[in-house]
């Protein structure tokens, strides 16, 4: 068979060298993604003038035709003789069109080729992992509220350490799959550009409309450098290393599994279905499922490693190195995919002993924390207070009792502020719900993280606006933003639309913000403020005045809606002189004065509260949701 670059090299090739040499065995996976590219080609050739708009025509059907055979018929190229998938299809092409095949390559190289191929390919794969994330914190919230009342013991070096509701510990691994799943969104912007066009390395002699030809794609532009388009595998590493982070979550989630399922522990227990027994203890159940994981993920760290290291030292600019950047690549987002779609599977089926895992999380003392706690409530100092309960606990160790089965007498001659009223601090249910703050394990605070993740996940994965500025996201605000948010608000109050707020008073309320990025740039910004359980308001809506008419407002809005709906928020109002704006939102007009009397309580710092023109808008969540 004739090489695609035969012509300098000639004669034929060592047999071990063609075994060492080519990547068809492995790269065959992206013979979808070789056709769309190639399809693409033709096009931006024939705008080039170079093909005929029948010459495209017909190479695009004999493509389409080529990427059905391989889809219905994966053997073909898995045992084809050809150096790499661009030559299979490029054969397989010339055997249908002859030589208007071969004016296919016409301006192209492997180079850009390959790397656009890689490209589309990573675009599929992270989209995949994103629901497979998604899917996995679904069965991690499902189990959350089935458990939601579960008192659970907490550790810190794998001794017990403070009750938690076990709920609060399905909502740890929610929070690292959703940085996970910010991770992978976020690397799809640095994907999502075109190196087709670049050539070689110097870019094509053609004039390649590359816009169209990145559009035509679903890429949101074309990569800015040739040089850099044919050799960067950044991507490639990004990926490898977002799948680590990811694995290492759901190793750790495993290690605890494993854990909470020994004899020793038991409080909890894996499915049959995920489980194995022992070919020579009949007693023996296995936890295989979280082993398997825990064990995967040294894999693939190791691809990640492996690319690192294989990209170090490369020269400038494509060197045959880089063909090494596949295998890892492809194992590495198997293994992955695997393990997401296991780990379900496993938390659905999970049984909790919840009184065993009570009587766990309410032994060893684990209420020493709640009884500093009170003495610091008594006035004395946390350290003294410290102090005194570590002696109180050494003198119940010798007494073999515990802490809340000492008298009142016995603990007050180590710390002499004990009295009769200790023992409602020292409950569990009592230790519990004082972890009130935001982020703690009350159960309020836990059934509001379950509700907001809920409504994360309803909201996330949106696909992202396209507009001729680039590609937009809302998110959450985070403190980085607050120069962003503080330049909008003041903006608009100065025009009269929004009431003023210092940049104290919104770093205080950051977490109540979201804000719009077009290209990463913070571009328009709302908050959400929660008046009563029932009741919320949108307020400090603003948008950039070179970015209107791009639907950013609509946006933030549409995500303070689901917000508010995740909360259980019954009622949104806006004030507002854009009615027109909200109607279309799905507000309606209501009088002021039907609404609560302490909304009009920040009144008395707008500009205008002797002429006010506000109109108030009303959105019904509870007739929304059927209530």
């Amino acid at each position: 068979m004739t090489a695609i670059w035969q012509g300098r090299v000639q004669g034929g090739q060592d047999a071990l060298f063609r075994t060492f040499n080519d990547s068809l065995p492995f790269d065959r996976r992206l013979v979808q993604e070789d056709v769309e590219g190639s399809v693409a080609w033709a096009a931006a050739l024939c705008r080039a003038g170079v093909l005929t708009d029948a010459e495209r025509g017909r190479l695009e059907k004999s493509l389409r035709e080529i990427a059905a055979l391989a889809a219905s018929d994966p053997g073909l190229l898995m045992h084809a003789a050809d150096e790499d998938v661009h030559s299979w299809v490029e054969r397989e092409l010339v055997a249908r069109v002859g030589d208007l095949g071969k004016k296919l390559h016409t301006g192209r190289s492997r180079n850009d080729q390959v790397s656009t191929d890689l490209r589309l390919w990573c675009m599929k794969q992270i989209r995949q992992r994103l629901a497979e994330i998604d899917v996995t914190n679904e069965s991690l919230l499902e189990l959350a509220e089935r458990e939601k009342e579960t008192v659970f013991p907490g550790f810190t070096h794998l001794q017990r350490a403070q009750p938690i509701l076990f709920a609060h510990w399905c909502l740890a691994y929610v929070e690292m799959l959703r940085r996970d799943s910010d991770r992978f969104s976020d690397a799809l912007d640095r994907v999502a550009r075109c190196p087709l066009g670049s050539g070689a390395l110097a870019g094509t002699a053609y004039p390649i409309d590359r816009q169209r030809l990145a559009k035509d794609l679903g890429f949101d532009g074309p990569t800015a450098n040739s040089l850099d388009a044919v050799s960067d595998r950044d991507f490639v590493a990004e990926l490898l290393a977002a799948a680590s982070i990811a694995m290492l979550h759901l190793s750790r989630m495993s290690e605890d599994l494993i854990f909470y399922a020994t004899g020793e522990a038991a409080y909890v227990e894996l499915s049959d279905e995920v489980s194995t027994g022992s070919s020579l203890m009949p007693q023996k159940k296995n936890p295989d499922a979280c082993e398997l994981i825990r064990g995967k993920t040294g894999r693939v760290i190791g691809s990640l490693t492996g690319a690192l290291a294989t990209l170090k030292g490369l020269p400038m600019a494509y060197n045959k190195d880089l063909q090494e950047d596949k295998e890892p690549l492809f194992d590495a987002m198997d293994t992955l995919s695997l393990c997401l779609r296991m780990t379900p599977r496993v938390l659905r089926g999970l049984k909790v002993d919840r009184e065993r895992a009570r009587k766990a999380a309410i032994a060893g003392y684990a209420n020493a924390p709640e009884l500093a706690d009170y003495l610091v409530r008594k006035g004395v100092p946390f350290r003294e207070a410290h102090g005194q309960v570590g002696l109180l606990v050494r003198e119940a160790i010798r007494q073999g009792k515990a802490l809340e089965a000492m008298s009142v007498e016995d603990m007050a001659k180590l710390a002499p502020m004990v009295e009769k009223d200790v023992y409602v601090s020292l409950t569990v249910d009592a230790a519990i719900g004082r972890r009130s703050v935001p982020g703690g394990t009350s159960p309020d605070q836990v059934l509001a993280r379950v509700r907001e993740a809920r409504r994360s996940l309803r909201t996330a994965r949106r696909p992202r606006k396209k507009s001729a500025g680039g590609a937009s996201s809302i998110r959450d605000a985070v403190v980085e933003d607050l120069e962003a948010i503080c330049r909008l608000v003041d903006l608009w109050s100065r025009k009269g639309e929004n009431l003023p707020r210092s940049r104290d008073e919104i770093l205080e309320k950051i977490t109540d913000f979201g804000v719009a990025t077009v290209d990463g740039a913070v571009r328009g910004c709302a908050s959400l403020w929660v008046y009563e359980a029932d009741l919320a308001e949108i307020r400090s809506l603003g948008v950039d005045e070179g970015f209107h008419g791009r639907g950013l407002g609509r946006q933030l809005v549409q995500f303070f809606i689901e917000r508010a709906r995740g909360l259980g928020i019954k009622r949104l109002f806006v004030l507002t002189r854009m009615p027109a704006f909200f109607e279309k939102c799905g507000f309606r007009t209501v009088s002021i004065n039907s609404l609560p009397q302490k909304v009009t309580k920040d009144c008395s710092s707008c500009p205008k509260k002797e002429m006010c023109d506000e109109i108030a808008m009303v959105l019904d969540l509870a007739v929304e949701n059927g209530a």
